[in-house]
């Protein structure tokens, strides 16, 4: 196998029907499992009611898809779509996906939002706008999570909970910041750096459920012109558990809708783009999360058990959570953390660093900007220009506050003098974050890493014992 075609095969191993996205054959009736009757109850989360309903709709992730066997025969019955117009849709769909280059994948100027307007132009000359208005809010939809049964659908998700902190136990994912927490009952008990979506195929947002962990999974390669490409491969036929072929490393995590929590990434691939819409984590990572997730979602799950699946790497094993943990995907760039105010590059070019986000997530914590100094407000609006992703991006404009009791702050000449110099945010290229501590901040926000795992396997959070679980009336 050439380099070429491995480094295509390393690209696009995810956008399988067993990769991040949903399986679609016999295995996928395998690894369902049932709904509950109940699911853990849902703390605030940050994204807005609609948010949820605006994925970011690209020909990669149409093409994933149609790797759903009945996904085709939706859209004729849903949008009235003819045989015509699935076939060609998926006929560019599918030439546009063997198009992408990993080498370059995070390196170009507005990725995302380019390859929002090519899907849109291209989706629209088959079908038309109103049609592409239509497909795009029911790809979205089930991006986001959404299904055909109720009882899968997420939870209700309040508006402007921004940076909210969990209160009960859960999976929290924010692509901005490639970072995943895990909470037990409101406190914050381990920390991973993750690897995110590529520009063209973004993790989407959503409040999701993990209910089974999965070990050795098996790859079952789509219909695709790559994998024609590839030696000892061949569309359909199922790669077996162990594999060097099997790009889903020991352990898949199903998280509902398109998306998978699984490992196989390299540590260099973790703070970076490195999938079709999944969470990727080393091998050491997610046989480390594996077992705090199932602690969490009661099932057994010891050393011995752990250590006996990575030996036997051919024989695929299931551990079904008896409470299903809820995994909720978030796309925040402006948070407060700690303290400090951590503004992160719009990885997705949602266009979320603008000063109406950033008074939100201040007032969230009890500061309006107007509280900052001078120097602190400069700092903060230059920064926000320099991480929103566009190109050759001055200070942010300010606007006049909201308020005419509400001024700006007057810095003293002590803090004049402190802060001479220090006004101006230097950023340099491919930055993926700013933070900048603020006075008026100190004590408040959401908390910061801890026993961050960033995927040497050293850093393990102590497991001997379950973890300390709420206790609800």
């Amino acid at each position: 196998m050439n380099r070429q075609i491995l480094r295509t095969f390393a690209l696009m191993v995810c956008l399988t029907a067993t990769g991040c996205v949903a399986e679609n054959s016999n295995q996928a009736n395998k690894n369902a499992v049932p709904s509950p009757v109940s699911s853990p109850t849902a703390s605030p989360s940050p994204a807005e009611d609609k948010a949820t309903k605006t994925q970011p709709l690209t020909l990669p992730v149409l093409d994933a898809f149609f790797a759903d066997e009945s996904f085709s025969g939706l859209l004729k019955t849903r949008l009235q779509l003819t045989d015509e117009q699935v076939t060609k849709l998926k006929d560019l769909a599918h030439s546009e996906t063997a198009k992408l280059n990993e080498e370059n994948a995070g390196k170009g100027e507005r990725e995302s939002s380019t390859a929002r307007a090519d899907a849109e132009e291209k989706i629209g000359a088959i079908i038309g706008a109103d049609k592409t208005r239509q497909l795009a809010a029911f790809v979205g939809d089930r991006w986001s999570g959404g299904t055909d049964e109720a009882a899968d659908k997420p939870a209700a998700q309040p508006k402007n909970a921004f940076n909210a902190v969990p209160t009960d136990s859960r999976i929290v994912v924010n692509a901005p910041a490639y970072r995943m927490d895990v909470f037990d009952g409101g406190r914050l008990i381990k920390s991973y750096k993750i690897g995110i979506g590529y520009p063209q195929f973004p993790l989407p947002t959503g409040l999701r459920k993990a209910q089974v962990i999965i070990f050795n999974p098996t790859w079952t390669p789509p219909d695709e012109p790559w994998v024609a490409k590839m030696k000892n491969i061949s569309a359909g036929e199922k790669v077996a558990a162990g594999s060097k072929l099997n790009p889903l490393g020991p352990i898949k995590i199903p998280i509902g809708g398109p998306s998978l929590i699984h490992g196989g990434k390299s540590p260099a691939k973790l703070g970076t783009f490195a999938s079709h819409g999944c969470v990727g984590l080393t091998t050491p990572q997610v046989q480390d999360f594996a077992k705090l997730l199932a602690q969490l979602g009661g099932a057994q799950l010891t050393d011995a058990e752990l250590a006996a699946y990575a030996r036997d790497k051919t024989e695929t094993k299931q551990i079904k959570l008896e409470r299903p943990m809820p995994v909720e995907l978030r796309y925040e760039t402006i948070v407060v953390e700690d303290g400090k105010l951590h503004i992160y590059r719009d990885v997705y070019d949602q266009d979320t660093n603008t000063e109406e986000n950033l008074r939100a997530v201040l007032e969230a914590n009890g500061v309006r900007l107007e509280d900052l100094t001078e120097a602190e407000r400069t700092q903060v609006l230059d920064a926000l220009a320099q991480m929103s992703g566009k190109s050759g991006a001055g200070p942010v404009e300010k606007k006049e506050s909201p308020s005419p009791v509400a001024s700006p702050r007057s810095s003293s000449p002590a803090e004049k003098k402190s802060n001479a110099g220090k006004t101006k945010t230097a950023v340099v290229k491919n930055q993926k974050e700013v933070v900048i501590e603020i006075g008026a901040l100190k004590g408040k926000g959401y908390p910061a890493p801890v026993a961050l795992d960033t995927g040497s396997g050293k850093t393990r959070v102590a497991l001997s014992a379950p973890p300390k679980r709420e206790v609800k009336p």
